[in-house]
């Protein structure tokens, strides 16, 4: 592979390169085919340890079409587990997101490969802040559906997505098994790299948001364009903007994942264990 990242190429074949990555990822880790993927947001790392055994953990910049993630709080790496059950997990610890301003290809990429590395389950976690106060740091919330406020679609041309049951009632019932209490949300995607303002999180709510971020939405509308089942995950880390008084702060939320990692880990690990 060259230093050079296809997707920069204007008229870059997407399913193509995603198709590279996959041979990388299978070349590099040993492991033809994967089950499950899952891609780990702000305060999720610990539970690549608690899924299952390891069976190899590699760079992301050695696999096409992948860079160094730009947040702090992601590993870096893309590790491939085998869980007790047998089933082979992709974890991608190398998000890209859309606020470090390169093509929406770049950020779905990571979807685009794990669906051509033959994975049919797509489990996608975030850090998010809560634009409800009852929900305080360290909740986890199953997202049922997204607001896309990003202006952007991974979708290009007359490509018509249907996504009226994108985040799987199924999934959201298996994880409901491991945890009932599990509350479920709308998950709002703005473009960042900047926190949300009091106004635009009272307008999250009043079109039916209940949690803001800057990530997951356009890796979901990729995931069922690659005929993905979708999983959606929040960590809250923060009261939003407004909901609460005082400045935010990235490192409040990766104190708050930090703290919230031991219990989130688990259940993430539960949850697709049970997959």
């Amino acid at each position: 592979m060259s230093n050079a990242n296809p997707l920069n190429a204007p008229d870059a074949d997407v399913l193509a390169i995603a198709a590279e990555a996959a041979s990388d990822i299978a070349r590099l880790t040993g492991v033809e085919h994967h089950d499950i993927a899952v891609t780990l947001g702000s305060g999720w790392g610990q539970a690549a340890d608690l899924i299952g055994r390891t069976v190899a953990e590699v760079p992301a910049t050695e696999i096409t079409g992948f860079s160094r993630p730009a947040a702090e709080g992601h590993v870096g790496t893309l590790r491939s587990v085998v869980t007790p059950r047998g089933k082979n997990v992709l974890v991608i610890g190398a998000r890209t997101h859309y606020y470090e301003g390169k093509h929406v290809r770049h950020v779905v990429h990571s979807v685009r490969a794990a669906a051509a590395t033959g994975a049919k389950v797509l489990v996608l976690t975030n850090g998010a802040g809560s634009v409800r106060p009852a929900w305080s740091p360290g909740q986890p919330v199953l997202i049922s559906d997204h607001i896309n406020l990003t202006g952007a679609s991974p979708a290009q041309g007359a490509k018509f997505i249907d996504l009226t049951d994108l985040y799987s009632v199924r999934l959201r019932d298996v994880a409901r098994s491991i945890d009932p209490s599990l509350p479920e949300g709308v998950y709002v995607q703005f473009p960042g790299p900047h926190y949300e303002t009091p106004a635009e999180v009272r307008y999250a709510k009043i079109i039916g948001g209940d949690l803001v971020g800057m990530s997951t939405a356009l890796e979901a509308i990729a995931a069922r364009q690659a005929g993905l089942e979708v999983l959606g995950i929040s960590l809250v880390t923060n009261l939003a903007a407004g909901v609460k008084t005082t400045p935010l702060s990235h490192q409040e939320v990766l104190e708050a994942g930090r703290q919230a990692e031991p219990i989130i880990g688990a259940l993430l690990a539960r949850v697709i264990g049970s997959l």
